[in-house]
This record gives structure tokens, sequence and C-alpha cells, in this order.
């Protein structure tokens, strides 16, 4: 049972191993930088904000509702009454029966009448007064308030609308930007991918010189051994070897920044040791694929460039933000109901309960004089408008040089790769000859050397020519707004 257990972890082990050491494709470094990038991961919480935007001016279409409450402590209640008043009125009984006591002293007839009546007038006179001195009895010091109100809108001069076309233009431009982030970190790893091949390549190169330079100098050393090659073609030699050797630590040390930059954009460890999948396979042979000269159709073109979508989003925003403002220059008309609720209420006197009332209205606003404040903001979203048409006419010029020129880019990529390999098989023949005419003594190191130095710059000029078409490509593919991703 454990052999079993431990077979199974070694098999595992090296089955990952395996995988990590399985080259690297192209499509796959892309996929990688698209899901390790930060930035794309910002533009895509953008998008979510804008889209979050979108939903909240929708909502502004319906009436909103909401609830108030509040409470109130006063030091002083609110008194209906001045304070003579409220001393005078439950003594009003009193009052009343003195007076006519006064008034009787003076007629003997009316004596004997109001005093049989002044006895029974004064207690409820004075209950009276207390009465109405009990029920103008405020108690407002604790006061409690709360209102539910609605508020509908009927006409707000079209801000809402164009408020609700402004966030969804948003929300585009929020994708459009996204996809043009996406278009540029494609074909920047696909620059990187294929510098890290390109180095790849001359570095392997620079190995198969230096090897035939070493080669060389132990031919040259056994020469001068035998006094057939002199001193000096032994120095020449020499140098040249050392010069190769110096080139070949300057391409590995470049091929392992380049790595170090690939990595680092797909989100790997810096110091992780790949391959790509075109430094160990061969580059498919590019002359068969030289395109035929097809026109482009520039209107195709800007519908597939996110820049030119972004400004035409960006158009539309500015064109709406006009509507926005022309809409505070113009009547609003909302209605409006509530429910309130108070304690003390003033509906059947003055109350301690809770009692409410119900309000439904129309408001009507019109602008008057504003000192021409709202003019001048339309006048600057139309000139902000107007900005808008002119970029996007400006990037519409320049996108059709920019594809015009990558159009002739890979004709003359294609034109120069044919040429570098034909270059290549006559500087194959040529060394080949030099090292036949060495080896026979009719050819001087010189010679040799002439022929190894053309052969290196051939193969160079060779490789960059087969790697500038890729890069021709992909930058062709991103004029016309058709990377792949």
């Amino acid at each position: 049972m454990k052999k079993s257990i431990a077979f199974a972890v070694l098999f595992l082990v090296a089955a990952s191993v395996t995988k990590a050491q399985q080259p690297l494709t192209l499509d796959s470094c892309r996929q990688m930088a698209l899901r390790n990038n930060t930035q794309l991961r910002i533009s895509e919480a953008k998008i979510k904000a804008a889209h979050y935007n979108r939903k909240a001016a929708f909502a502004t279409y319906f009436p909103g509702i909401d609830v108030t409450g509040g409470y109130l402590y006063s030091s002083r209640e609110i008194s209906l009454l001045n304070e003579n008043l409220q001393k005078s009125l439950p003594q009003l009984g009193t009052a009343l029966v003195q007076n006519l006591a006064t008034a009787a002293a003076s007629n003997p007839v009316l004596a004997g009448v109001l005093a049989t009546l002044g006895g029974g007038l004064e207690a409820p006179l004075n209950q009276l007064g207390q009465t109405v001195v009990d029920e103008f009895h405020t108690d407002t010091r604790n006061m409690f308030a709360g209102t539910v109100t609605l508020m509908q809108p009927i006409y707000m001069g079209g801000k809402i609308r164009a408020y609700n076309k402004i966030t969804h233009y948003a929300e585009d431009l929020a994708k459009s930007q996204h996809n043009t982030e996406v278009q540029e970190l494609v074909y920047k790893i696909d620059e990187l991918y294929w510098q890290v091949v390109s180095l790849s390549y001359k570095k392997q190169l620079a190995e198969s010189y230096a090897r035939l330079l070493d080669e060389l100098d132990n031919n040259v050393q056994a020469m001068i051994d035998e006094g057939v090659a002199t001193r000096s073609d032994g120095l020449s030699v020499a140098v040249k070897a050392n010069e190769a050797q110096i080139t070949l630590t300057q391409v590995t040390d470049g091929l392992s920044l380049a790595k170090m930059v690939l990595a680092q954009m797909c989100g790997l460890p810096i110091d992780a040791g790949f391959q790509l999948n075109d430094e160990v396979a061969p580059v498919e042979n590019e002359t068969a694929l030289q395109p035929e000269t097809v026109p482009i159709d520039m209107e195709t073109v800007f519908a597939n460039r996110s820049e030119i979508q972004s400004l035409s989003f960006a158009e539309k925003i500015f064109r709406n933000k006009q509507k926005v403002v022309m809409s505070g220059m113009l009547p609003t008309l909302a209605l409006t109901g509530s429910y309130t609720l108070t304690n003390p209420t003033l509906y059947n006197g003055f109350e301690r309960e809770f009692k409410g009332i119900f309000n439904v209205g129309v408001v009507l606003r019109i602008p008057i004089l504003h000192w021409g404040e709202n003019i001048y903001k339309y006048r600057s979203a139309k000139a902000d408008s107007y900005i808008a048409r002119l970029n996007m006419k400006e990037a519409k010029e320049k996108i059709e040089l920019q594809v015009n020129q990558a159009s002739f880019k890979v004709n003359e990529a294609y034109k120069r790769l044919d040429m570098t390999k034909h270059n290549l098989e006559n500087a194959d023949e040529n060394l080949h000859n030099a090292q036949t005419g060495f080896k026979e003594g009719v050819l001087t190191t010189s010679n040799l050397l002439e022929a190894q130095t053309a052969w290196l710059k051939a193969q160079s000029e060779y490789i960059d020519a087969r790697i500038g078409v890729k890069l021709c490509d992909a930058y062709l593919s991103k004029a016309v707004g058709m990377m792949p991703y």
C-alpha cells in the first residue's frame, strides 16, 4: 500500500514537472497576461461602476419615497394665553360677583336679585375659566413628528432621459476603453514574445559562430606549429574569437532580461525558467504567407477600432450634456404626496396623541432670471461637443495613415525576408567555398574570416527579417482593429 502511494506521488510530481517544462505558446502568453494584468482589472471595475451608475440613473424615472422622523425637546412650552389671562380666567366667577356686589350697593332692588344669583355663579364661572386655561395648555416641550413623502417627476425638461443616455454611453465607453487596453496589451505581449524568440535565435547563431571560430583557431594554431601560417593569422582569429564570446555574452544577458520582462507581463515569477514554443520549434516559412495587396475598407476599420468607438461614445455623452444644461432653462413639473404624523396635534385642539394628515400636490418650477448662468453653461457644453467631433475627425485621419503605414511595412517586411533569404543562401555557399579553399590552401585566414563575418551578418539579418514579418503582421492587425484575444 505504501509503495502504491509513493509511486502515485512520484507520478504526480513527474507530471507537474513535465507540464512546467512545456514550452509556452504565443496564445498562452496572451491569456496569462490578460488574466494577470492589473490595469485590465481596474478597467473591469470601471465597467461595473458605470453599469451601476446606469441602473441608478434609470431609477430616477420612478417615484422617490422618503420617511422622516424627529423629536424636539424645548425648555419652555408655547402658550397661547398670556400670564394675566392665565391668572384671571380661573377667578372669572369671583370677579363677576365682586362687580355685581359693587353695582348692587347703589340699587337695593338689584341687590336682592343679585344676592340670590351671585352665590350660584361664582363657582361655575371659576371652573369655566380654569377649563379654558387648561384647554389652551399646549404642552409643547416634547414634540414628535414623522412624514412619509412621495415625489414623482412628471417633466424635468428632458434631464432624466438625457442623464440615462449619458450613463448608458458611459458604460459603453468604459467597455470600449477596456477593449483598447486589451489590444494594447496583446500587441505588447506579441512584441516581447517575438523579441525573446529573436534573441534566442541570435544566441544560437552566436554559439554557432563561436564554435566556428574556436574550430578555426585550433586549425590555425596547428598550421602555425607546422609553419604554414603566421603568428599574425593566429592573433586575427583569436581577436575574432574573443569578439564572438563577448557578443554571445551580450545576447545571453539580453535574452535573460527579455524573458524577465515577458514573465512579469504574464504574471510569472521573474526568475521563472521557461521556453517559448517558437524557440524550440522553427518558425514557419513566411515566404509562403506573403499576402496579396487587398484594398482596406476604412469604414470597416473605423468600426473595428475601439478608439473610434470611445470617441463616438464621448461625443454622444457631450451631446446629451447639452440637453442636461438646456433642461435648467425649461420648466419642471413634479407630483408630490405626503402623510404627516405629529404629537401633539392641532386637528382637535391640542391633544397629546399621534394623528396624521394626507397631502397631495403639484410642484411647478419656472426659471425666470439667472443672469445668463444657464446660457453660458449651455455654450460651454456645446463647445465640448464640438471638441469631441474634432477629436473624432483627427483620430480617423491618424488611423487611416497608421493603416497605410502598417500595410506598407508588411509588404516591405516580406520583400526584405525574401532578399535576406537569398543573401543567406549566397552567404552559406560563400562560407562553404571559403572553408574548402582555406583547407586546400588557396585562400588565406583573412578570406575565411571575411566569409564567416558575411555569413554571420546574413544569418542575423534573416532572423531580424523573420521576426519583422511577425511584428508587422501584428501591427497591421492592431491597426485594422482585428487583434486576436
